[in-house]
């Protein structure tokens, strides 16, 4: 099983347009709504990703959230026949908004921040992590904290695994969690500039930038940039991968929730890091080529 956690989950909306016209009156060609936030697209994702019959390896969702919003997403969960721990809170779960431009193919993300979440919600999660966690067999944490949770949080849960970890998310949260030495750190390029706290302006201060979260802990530090070159450092040395065209770029959103799913199925599987990243970028292609994100198509099992 791997675990995938986290206390951001959103309901999305996704709003079409032949073209946008800022300060003018604009009427939509196509809305739908969805389950989204860097923890559910994960899972999703995994979920996808995993042929029929593989139940040994299919992801287990922990979240949080409330009203109508986290009622919509739990009922989503289980139509992807996704199996989930969901914590009920008071708070309705955010509402984030993704503007498609068709003419000149512009994506405008609108992100809601997470709200505060009850103390006996957090609790319960705490609770469910650390007896989901010794179960795993590999676990991914993705997605910002909620307002009024300390820096520390995730780096707190980190003490009770024991199985590899994938991390997927940035800034001080991220760096307190690198002394326990996670098997991945995946941000992109924006996300670590805000963990490092410098711009990353070119090739060389990137190199610094995943020099200084391996040299605090990371054991691989894998850095996205949208469809440019996606750069790896190991232990064995820094390596470039060159992500897969797309046939057509349809919603860019998820494409890096993807590229983690794929990584963590991949190490799950036992393969190499070079290997696990090219599922993930495969499956980072196959989500910009669709409306919602997190569809991917399942991998090539090895026993096939």
């Amino acid at each position: 099983m791997i675990l995938v956690a986290g206390l951001s989950p959103a309901w999305q909306q996704i709003i079409q347009f032949s073209r946008l016209n800022l300060g003018e009156v604009n009427r939509a060609d196509s809305v739908c709504w969805c389950a989204s936030g860097k923890v559910l697209n994960v899972g999703i994702a995994l979920r996808h990703l995993i042929p029929e019959g593989k139940s040994e390896f299919m992801p287990h969702v922990l979240s949080a959230g409330g009203g109508w919003s986290g009622q919509s997403i739990q009922q989503e969960l289980s139509h992807h026949n996704l199996a989930f721990d969901w914590i009920d809170d008071p708070t309705p779960t955010r509402v984030c908004t993704t503007v498609l431009d068709a003419e000149q193919n512009l994506t405008t993300e609108l992100v809601e921040n997470s709200a505060a979440l009850a103390a006996s919600t957090i609790q319960q999660f705490v609770e469910r992590f650390q007896r989901l966690a010794a179960q795993a067999e590999f676990v991914v944490l993705a997605g910002s904290l909620p307002a009024g949770l300390p820096d520390s949080f995730y780096a707190e849960l980190l003490q009770h695994v024991s199985v590899p970890v994938l991390l997927d998310f940035r800034g001080p949260a991220l760096h307190q969690c690198l002394p326990h030495r996670p098997f991945v750190v995946k941000p992109n390029r924006e996300e670590l500039a805000s963990t490092v706290g410098y711009a990353i302006e070119n090739d060389d201060a990137l190199t610094r930038a995943m020099q200084e979260v391996a040299d605090a802990g990371a054991q691989h530090v894998v850095v996205s940039d949208g469809p440019q070159r996606l750069f790896a450092l190991s232990p064995g040395g820094m390596q470039s991968f060159v992500p897969p065209q797309a046939a057509k770029v349809v919603n860019p959103i998820g494409c890096g929730d993807c590229l983690a799913a794929g990584i963590a199925l991949g190490l799950t599987l036992s393969k190499s890091i070079e290997e696990s990243i090219q599922i993930g970028l495969q499956a980072a292609k196959d989500n910009v080529e669709q409306l919602l994100p997190a569809r991917c198509h399942p991998i090539a099992w090895p026993d096939a």
